[in-house]
């Protein structure tokens, strides 16, 4: 019942509205009243006066120079503290702080980690010294060895072997002449036992005594002959092995020494890339933490990033203290200056009036009386493509305009109407839009002359949506009709000859080519890979509308990109 209450007056104040403007338009359209010349046939006298050629739509306006805070925590952080909205900031205040609690657990794990690693890294530098000292004593241990074998080669050819092929022969030598002494003695001693002045005891002794120097003799022969022979060559052969197994002991010390700092410089190149990533690790946390309390780089007015959302992106959550905020995710919007701009979107079929630089009226809804002026300043090279998604028929290009001079009345947020101001003529000729027709893609005007309407062609400037210039072709007081025959003018132009245009021959196909282009045929031209995706309905764009409202923050990213990867991967 009390909501039927509060629809009557609402009702009754529309209703007085719509006759409030019904009765000034009554007496604005007085000195344009369409004629009538015949019952159900409207008529518009050519008109010619002040012209307006404008572009209205509906903006929001933002401030020109602000600075976006964004959460800069990695993952997700819930909010602890966070200043009320609109409060004027210094430099340096602290503006959100976000909660610590898991950094401040991890920073803990990760000074254990930075200690371990940190003794894992001496530990390895103290290790590389060792093997470099163990290296260096191994390889002069083996110089040396070679160098003793080298020696010992040389000592034997040198020294010991001559030393003893002297001895033998010296030895062979008194052998000889000891042979020759007994010899003689022998004959000596065998005449005087002839001669009965020895015995024969003695005889025997002398004999046995020449044998004996004769074998010492040839063991002397037999010894040198060794000694050339056999013990030469052998221990020649066996000290020059030495020297080469020295030589490859002192190549596999070299090897493995080098393999052995090689590693010992690796492993402590890695403890070191660890010790430091971990320290970096430790760092950054101590970086995230630090940023968890954000304050203000510069002196403004706070603005949540939430209140300074536009419509399309449905219904979002105002910030608030134990909200969770993304990484990257705008908080405040702090706005450095009392300039202003607004930013629009225009529809592509208006794309064409507009350029940058061209004046524009403002009037804000919160203001009522008061007006503002600017210029068109950026022009969006590529349409929305969140309208798109709203709405794939829906073309626009958002445009910003920068509002002139400084305001204190203007907040960030609020809606205006924009006019943008693309022509204004002191005097000019126009007829409202609808009663210009193309016939044969040419502008024209069906003209009354008595009781005959002839059609008329006209060249014509730009239009406000309500008026088209005429800038020739018609003259002051011509009555046009505002209800023109658009089956004839289809007629006209259908009748109109076509432009001739040289079409290929077609190529032969082969069957499975044939069969290709029959299944390319009769697919529908709605599915994948086919033609232009087809429109839907109202209730199909409200219930997309409903449940992209519904979505959250994550959920609309998503879908916008996914939307984009379609619209800009394939078919047309």
């Amino acid at each position: 019942m009390a909501k039927r209450h509060r629809f009557i007056p609402r009702f009754l104040t529309i209703l007085v509205v719509l006759s409030l403007s019904a009765v000034g338009g009554y007496f604005y359209l007085q000195g344009q009243k369409p004629a009538t010349e015949n019952p159900g046939e409207v008529l518009f006298p050519v008109a010619k006066g002040r012209l307006t050629i404008s572009v209205t739509e509906a903006g929001t306006v933002k401030p020109r120079d602000q600075v976006v805070i964004k959460s800069e925590v990695e993952g997700r952080a819930t909010i602890l503290y966070l200043i009320p909205e609109g409060r004027r900031v210094k430099k340096g205040e602290l503006l959100v702080e976000l909660d610590t609690s898991a950094l401040l657990d991890a920073k803990v794990d990760q000074e254990i980690r930075v200690q371990n690693a940190e003794a894992s890294y001496l530990q390895s530098k103290e290790n590389l010294a060792v093997v470099k000292n163990q290296a260096k004593a191994d390889m002069d241990k083996a110089q040396l060895s070679l160098r003793f074998a080298k020696e010992d080669l040389i000592k034997y050819k040198e020294g010991d072997f001559p030393n003893k092929l002297s001895d033998y022969e010296g030895r062979i030598a008194l052998a000889e002449e000891d042979v020759q002494r007994t010899k003689d003695k022998l004959e000596s001693s065998e005449k005087l036992f002839a001669e009965k002045y020895i015995s024969e005891t003695e005889v025997k002794g002398d004999r046995l005594a020449a044998k004996k120097a004769k074998l010492d003799s040839k063991l002397a022969a037999s010894n040198l002959k060794l000694l050339k022979e056999y013990t030469y060559r052998r221990q020649v052969d066996q000290l020059s092995s030495d020297v080469k197994q020295a030589e490859m002991a002192l190549e596999r010390i070299k090897g493995k020494v080098a393999a052995d700092v090689v590693q010992a410089e690796t492993t402590l190149r890695a403890r070191e890339s660890e010790f430091r990533r971990q320290t970096g690790k430790l760092e950054k946390l101590g970086e995230q933490i630090v940023k968890a309390k954000i304050v203000a780089p510069t002196d403004g007015a706070v603005v949540y990033a939430t209140s300074a959302q536009f419509s399309w992106r449905g219904n979002v959550e105002p910030l608030d203290e134990g909200q969770e905020v993304r990484e990257r995710q705008e908080l405040i919007h702090l706005p450095t200056a009392k300039t202003f701009m607004a930013e629009v979107n225009i529809h592509e079929a208006s794309l064409k009036k507009i350029y940058t630089g061209l004046p524009v009226r403002l009037k804000v809804d919160a203001l009522p009386g008061k007006d503002f002026t600017g210029s068109v300043f950026k022009i969006a090279p590529l349409p929305d493509a969140r309208s798109m998604f709203m709405n794939p028929d829906l073309k626009v290009y958002k445009t910003e305009i920068l509002i002139d001079g400084d305001s204190d009345v203007l907040r960030t947020g609020m809606t205006c109407q924009v006019e943008i101001v693309v022509e204004q003529h002191d005097t000019a000729l126009y007829v409202p839009v609808q009663c210009v027709v193309r016939v044969g893609g040419k502008p024209t005007v069906f003209v009354r002359n008595g009781e005959k309407a002839a059609p008329q062609l006209v060249e014509i400037g730009l239009d406000n949506n309500r008026y088209v210039r005429i800038i020739s072709g018609a003259k002051e007081g011509d009555k046009v009709m505002m209800t023109p025959p658009l089956a004839a003018a289809a007629k006209e132009a259908n009748d109109e000859e076509e432009t001739k245009v040289d079409i290929p021959v077609r190529p032969a196909a082969s069957a499975a080519g044939a069969g290709d282009a029959k299944a390319r045929a009769d697919r529908p031209s709605g599915g994948e890979g086919g033609g232009r995706r087809p429109s839907m309905t109202p209730e199909q764009m409200k219930k997309m509308r409903e449940k992209y409202e519904k979505m959250s923050p994550e959920e609309k990213k998503k879908a916008m990109e996914e939307y984009r990867k379609r619209s800009g991967g394939g078919g047309r």
